[in-house]
């Protein structure tokens, strides 16, 4: 849920810092993940454990049996923010160089090779729609998502301009079972976890 107003993309640098020290101030404190977004403050309620943490350990080990050993696929922090832009975002899984990793602070964009996401059962606008049109305009070159809610997922990529901004010109949509590239690298995508029918 958004918990900022949606006039926050119009501030000034000032009240992005605002913003992004408040969700700073809140990790650890509260359950789920806070980011900035260009609507404002996103809170996921996501479950701690489950098929969303399940995907993600599965994602992250199929991407690095198959990667050079340079690159990993790396969950957890830091953050990707392009101050700029008013955005902070901390996708599931990141696919980076060692290298690029050994900065102070927060990841450059710009620097990730792809983004991944496990949508979430509380918020599935956040991946679908906030992160679609956020990380092309942070320059991320591939947005991967997985619906376990549906068992399907895209890949996105080939950044182009619009009057919109920046948004993916190419999309392919993909059913759980089949094989999916991201990036440089095809793994499968069988046998991953479904959310549970409420």
């Amino acid at each position: 849920m958004t918990i900022a107003p949606d006039d926050a993309q119009q501030g000034s640098t000032h009240r992005y810092r605002a913003m992004r020290d408040f969700v700073q101030s809140m990790d650890d404190t509260l359950p789920g993940k806070f980011e900035v977004t260009k609507e404002g403050i996103v809170h996921d309620m996501m479950a701690p454990v489950g098929p969303h943490e399940l995907t993600t350990l599965h994602l992250r080990k199929r991407l690095e049996r198959v990667m050079p050993d340079d690159n990993v696929a790396h969950t957890g922090e830091p953050d990707v923010e392009d101050e700029p832009e008013g955005i902070m975002r901390r996708p599931d899984v990141m696919v980076i160089a060692l290298t690029d990793m050994a900065v102070p602070g927060s990841f450059d964009p710009r620097t990730l090779i792809a983004a991944i996401e496990v949508v979430s059962r509380s918020n599935p606008d956040n991946d679908w729609v906030g992160k679609m049109r956020d990380y092309p305009l942070m320059g991320i070159p591939v947005y991967a998502v997985f619906d376990p809610r549906t068992g399907t997922g895209a890949v996105l990529t080939d950044i182009h301009a619009t009057p919109d901004g920046p948004r993916y010109a190419t999309r392919k949509d993909f059913v759980y079972g089949e094989d999916v590239t991201i990036a440089d690298w095809t793994i499968s995508t069988a046998n991953l976890p479904l959310y549970p029918d409420v």
